[in-house]
C-alpha cells in the first residue's frame, strides 16, 4: 500500500526546481533519529512525497516527489569535510540512513503553511506539520491529506 510523505527542504539549500533538474536525489543531511526511521523503516519505493520549502518567505508544498530507491546509509556521515558528518558513525554500522527522491511535478502555486493552517479542521489533528512544535524534516502524511494539499493548488 502507497504512503505519503512531507519532506522539507530549505529552497536556498535545495528547492524543487534544482530536483527537477537533477531528477532523481539522495535525501542527505538528516540528523533526527524519528525522520531517519521513517526513512529506514517505513518509505517504500512508489511512495508520494509533497516536496515542502521551508524557511523561505512563503514556506509551503511547493511540488511532488517520490520515493525511487530503498534506504541505504548517507553517505556524508563518513565525509569528514561534510556538514553532515558524524565521527561516532561506522561503514560497518551506519547511524544514519537516506532514500532517494525522485521529481513529479512542480505545483501550479504553492499551497503555503497559512492555507494549510485555515484547512486545519479538514487535514485533522494528526497532520504532523501544524502540530506546535513539530520540526521533523520528514513526516508521515494521511492520503486523505495528501489529496487535499493538492486540491488546494
Amino acid at each position: 500500500m502507497r504512503k505519503y510523505w512531507l519532506m522539507k527542504s530549505e529552497p536556498d539549500e535545495f528547492s524543487i526546481e534544482a530536483l527537477e533538474k537533477v531528477g532523481r536525489e539522495p535525501w542527505t543531511g538528516v540528523r533526527n533519529y524519528q525522520a531517519r526511521n521513517f526513512m529506514m523503516k517505513d518509505m517504500k519505493v512508489g511512495d508520494g512525497i509533497l516536496f515542502y520549502h521551508s524557511n523561505c518567505a512563503v514556506p509551503g508544498v511547493a511540488g511532488l516527489a517520490e520515493v525511487v530507491s530503498v534506504a541505504y546509509p548517507d553517505p556524508t556521515q563518513f565525509q569528514k569535510k561534510s556538514d553532515y558528518y558524524d565521527a561516532a558513525s561506522k561503514p560497518e554500522e551506519p547511524r544514519w540512513w537516506l532514500v532517494d527522491v525522485g521529481f513529479v511535478r512542480k505545483l501550479k502555486r504553492v499551497v503555503s503553511l497559512d492555507d494549510m493552517r485555515a484547512e486545519a479542521g479538514t487535514l485533522g489533528e494528526d497532520f504532523a506539520l501544524l502540530r506546535r512544535g513539530n520540526r521533523l524534516s520528514v513526516l508521515p502524511v494521511t492520503a486523505a491529506q495528501y489529496k487535499h494539499i493538492l486540491s488546494l493548488e
